[in-house]
């Protein structure tokens, strides 16, 4: 006869292990890789946004099907350029095969026109000796935005590189004596000759040139994953290529080197070959 006690008892057991299974099962597969709405991501989709992530390091990570390196702590980053209207599929795959996946369509944006007046004609048509060095300055700067390195200080957030007022936005058009320009890429900050230039994030001097024709004293620091800030018209340097610097340290000064109207210091960011607005890199935060 059999012990009704014991079936019940039977029968509470195996429900508890069935639950105890699918919870294991559930950990195990959320340690594996997180559900798409928990993929992490700070950082604004807009044209010329840069964008952060955070992941395991085990995990890889493809845009629209081209790797995007991962960091030993799973840090990753992209960025959209200023006219980007193509969508973006960010897919996350674990090491069993598991995938998430998520679009990403950049927002579009309305840029500023800027009409400055009375440049010298010796800037608006410099001399083939002058365009000779400037191409020469422009294939020093490609190659060292080409770089790729570990670094992952892109993850820990930027600072504005000086406290002056804003006087030049990213995107802006820009007509020199009626006569439109390429767009500007950078974040104008009004200053005097040689204020203290403080570096947005931490990072590795790239490059440092005192004299280029058209942006004088320019400066680039690796951040790492292919992200970069550039200075530009600077009068002088603390550091040199090859130094590696903290965040908020001081690196330059501001000046009005190079083809520029008056002192001010001209912040770019890229990742790559890609032109970031250093406004919306300020809105990344760190990831945890």
């Amino acid at each position: 006869m059999v012990n009704p006690t014991n079936n019940i008892f039977a029968k509470k057991l195996n429900k508890t292990l069935i639950s105890l299974a699918l919870i294991t099962s559930f950990s195990v597969s959320s340690q594996v890789l997180p559900t798409q709405e928990q993929i992490a991501l700070t950082g604004e989709v807009k044209q010329g946004g840069l964008l952060v992530g955070k992941t395991l390091a085990e995990n890889t990570v493809t845009l629209n099907g081209k790797a995007i390196t991962v960091s030993k702590s799973g840090d990753y980053t992209f960025g959209f350029s200023r006219d980007d209207k193509e969508s973006y599929q960010l897919v996350i795959t674990s090491v069993n095969g598991d995938r998430v996946e998520k679009t990403l369509t950049p927002e579009k944006r309305s840029y500023n026109i800027q009409r400055i007046e009375g440049i010298k004609t010796s800037i608006m048509q410099p001399n083939p000796k002058s365009v000779a060095r400037a191409r020469q300055d422009s294939k020093q700067v490609k190659t060292a935005r080409k770089i790729a390195s570990s670094l992952n200080y892109f993850a820990q957030g930027f600072i504005p590189p000086i406290e002056g007022t804003i006087t030049g936005v990213y995107g802006s058009q820009r007509v020199y004596n009626g006569v439109p320009k390429n767009p500007h890429f950078g974040l104008d900050y009004a200053g005097n000759t040689g204020d203290p230039v403080k570096a947005p994030a931490s990072g590795t001097v790239l490059l440092w040139v005192p004299d280029m024709f058209y942006s004088g004293g320019t400066m680039i620091i690796d951040h790492g994953h292919g992200v970069s800030s550039t200075f530009l018209h600077l009068s002088n340097s603390y550091v040199k290529q090859g130094d590696t610097i903290k965040q908020g340290q001081v690196v330059a000064a501001v000046g009005k080197s190079g083809r520029a109207t008056g002192p001010h210091l001209d912040w770019r960011i890229n990742w790559f070959n890609v032109k970031i607005d250093p406004a919306l890199v300020l809105k990344v935060k760190p990831l945890h």
